[in-house]
């Protein structure tokens, strides 16, 4: 910008334009173990929010009175808007501005972070010199000073990740739920619980024998016809690419990163499922869908049939959660790992494995995906990622230079809007190159069915 630049030390303070209504701060840094989540803390002079409302971050990105703004740019920077004029009629005494590794690494290994206030022809920028081994750090405040605002460079370290740094400004975070209650057999299941459940049986048993068998209730009438039309369209795509009469187990991937959250809302979650639901239904041996959702964790849920597929996202996981839950962040390589788990050591089979990946981009894990995939490439599973949208794809758009695997075992296609995409133009790309691996891979004996 052309104007004053001031250099800030940490401790340090200097004042904003008084003249000027707008400032925009930036946080920013050239490169990190891990993405950066960026949070404002709108306080009041007991330095705590008066309500959750005015803790500002990727998926609350404004107060009630649009005081701040947030805008991201990238997976390691982004913006706080400041409307000055709104913030000085407010009861906000200052806003505390933060950053957080969504992932592994300490601030110790980010390079090149700083915030940056400018306002009018002033700017006012706090670099990081000296590396923090926490994974929170607070940059810099924003506060009051007469008729205007100082921004005072802080730097400082903050253990624990983003939900203590929260809690600790005054944002309530619920508790993580109950784990479920453990099946017999399982850890955590007492001898107490499991002698109230064989008296249960027990009394079940006995019950039954008293009472003369019931007649059977009717067939139970299920509305399976979404699922059945998209079965439909899934015939007609298996016999265009001469692969009808195969049959593999399918799982579907569903990313469940911050950014993810609109799709979630708006139900396009549920919808790709249901689509996926139909191929499981239509190729694999027992009709079950193995379901797995990531974000900085993943998690392996419940496998199913066509009987049970509604809302079953809202029932399983819902949405991104900042705080538990699997974490807001891209973590592919996390639950790739679970899933060649799964299928090579813990339940292999010969059947081949037909996975389908949804992701909205922000992939930055190249080294990790890549060797995931030349590993797997050994064994009979397919990768079909499907990307969300026109975002950062990274190493799935150069799929086919991949080089090091024993077969071409992975594909890539992205969608402006899946819900604009037909059956047919859905499920035709989903087979695109899934026969040229079942065909290369029987050839090398990585298939055997």
């Amino acid at each position: 910008m052309d104007g004053t630049i001031i250099n800030l030390v940490s401790g340090s303070n200097a004042k904003l334009d008084e003249v000027s209504m707008n400032a925009r701060v930036k946080i920013s840094c050239s490169s990190s173990p891990a993405e950066l989540d960026l949070s404002c803390f709108m306080v009041g002079a007991d330095g705590r929010v008066p309500a959750d409302d005015y803790f500002i971050f990727y998926n609350q990105p404004a107060d009630p009175q649009r005081a701040v703004r947030f805008e991201p740019i990238d997976k390691y920077s982004g913006e706080f808007v400041i409307d000055l004029r709104a913030l000085q009629s407010s009861g906000v005494e200052k806003c505390v501005f933060a950053a957080t590794l969504d992932g592994p690494g300490t601030f110790a290994e980010v390079r090149g972070c700083k915030i940056s206030a400018a306002a009018g022809n002033t700017e006012l920028v706090f670099a990081i010199t000296e590396g923090k081994a926490e994974t929170s750090l607070v940059l810099a405040e924003l506060y009051r000073h007469g008729q205007g605002f100082k921004l005072r460079a802080v730097g400082r370290g903050f253990h624990g990740g983003l939900k203590p740094l929260a809690e600790a400004h005054g944002v309530e975070v619920e508790d993580e739920p109950a784990a479920e209650a453990a099946s017999p057999g399982e850890p955590g299941h007492t001898a107490a619980a499991a002698a109230e459940l064989s008296a249960s049986i027990a009394e079940a048993a006995a019950a039954t024998a008293a009472t003369p068998p019931a007649q059977p209730d009717p067939p139970l009438k299920l509305n399976l016809t979404k699922i059945d039309l998209h079965k439909q369209q899934v015939a007609l795509s298996l016999r265009k690419k001469n692969i009808e009469q195969e049959k593999a187990r399918v799982a579907v991937v569903f990313d469940a990163s911050g950014s993810m959250s609109a799709l979630y809302q708006k139900g396009v979650v549920q919808r790709a499922f249901e689509r996926v639901l139909a191929v499981a239904a239509s190729m694999d041996d027992d009709g079950m869908l193995d379901v797995w959702f990531f974000a900085t964790k993943s998690k392996r849920m419940p496998s199913v049939r066509e009987t049970g597929y509604e809302d079953y996202v809202k029932r399983t996981y819902p949405g991104p959660r900042m705080f538990g839950g699997l974490g807001i962040g891209n973590n592919e390589p996390v639950v790739m790992a679970d899933i060649l788990k799964k299928y090579t050591k813990e339940d292999p089979g010969i059947l081949p494995v037909y996975v389908v990946f949804f992701s909205d981009g922000g992939i930055y894990e190249t080294r990790k995906i890549s060797k995931l995939l030349i590993d797997s490439s050994k064994h009979n599973i397919f990768w079909q990622f499907v990307g969300l949208g026109q975002a950062d794809y990274g190493v799935l758009r150069e799929l086919d230079d991949l080089q090091g695997r024993y077969v071409d075992n992975a594909d890539f296609f992205a969608l402006d809007d899946l819900d604009e995409v037909s059956d047919e133009e859905l499920y035709d790309r989903l087979f695109n190159e899934f026969p040229k691996w079942l065909r290369e891979a029987r050839e090398k004996g990585v298939i055997r069915s």
